[in-house]
């Protein structure tokens, strides 16, 4: 006889939100549903949310992670400074047309909230070549984590937001390994939902 009573239960385990952000970049096709079904993460799953404008994922995402299942988030973008991963550690203000900040009230810098150096290591260890940098890239990515760490809430539960970078010239299978490998650096630091906040 079936156990109907463990099909049904809920997945207790918190959510880590997989986001490429940009629409003309081949990644979204490399890391879809049917390849993270595949993976195994130690004690978290993946949501696969983009691409789309930074605004538009910043209102989507920052609504995801209000609901307490969504403990983390990855994003996934491009780097035209490194022929390696990096994990940006920061973004800043950005200007938008005009040369106007995003933000006129917000900080000049928000701080990624992810584990970074965790995140760098288990690349390395895995022979991916990481680095961290503080150094941020005038793009959509900056931008969008700018947005989503400004929207967090101020206490010591936030959740963890991380943007991974690899370089254009990335094969598909290395790229989704790192990505692999830094989600399960991120879900290594996540605690199991608590009983009231399982889905």
């Amino acid at each position: 006889m079936l156990d109907t009573s463990a099909e049904t239960a809920p997945d207790r385990r918190p959510g880590i939100i997989l986001c490429v952000y940009e629409t003309d970049d081949q990644t979204s096709g490399w890391l879809n549903d049917a390849v993270i079904a595949a993976w195994t993460l130690p004690g978290a799953r993946l949501l696969l949310v983009g691409p789309d404008e930074p605004a538009v994922l910043a209102r989507r995402i920052s609504d995801d992670l209000r609901m307490m299942e969504c403990r983390a988030v990855l994003l996934v973008g491009r780097t035209r400074r490194s022929d390696g991963f990096r994990v940006q550690m920061r973004a800043e203000n950005p200007t938008v047309s005009g040369g106007t900040k995003l933000s006129s009230t917000g900080p000049a810098m928000a701080r990624a909230t992810a584990p970074v150096s965790e995140m760098v290591r288990a690349l390395n260890e895995a022979g991916l070549g990481a680095d961290a940098t503080s150094e941020s890239e005038d793009d959509a990515g900056s931008s969008l984590l700018y947005r989503i760490l400004t929207g967090l809430p101020d206490d010591a539960d936030a959740p963890a937001v991380a943007l991974l970078r690899a370089p254009l010239s990335m094969e598909p299978d290395r790229l989704q390994r790192g990505v692999h490998v830094a989600a399960g650096a991120i879900a290594r630091h996540l605690s199991p939902l608590p009983r009231e906040r399982a889905i």
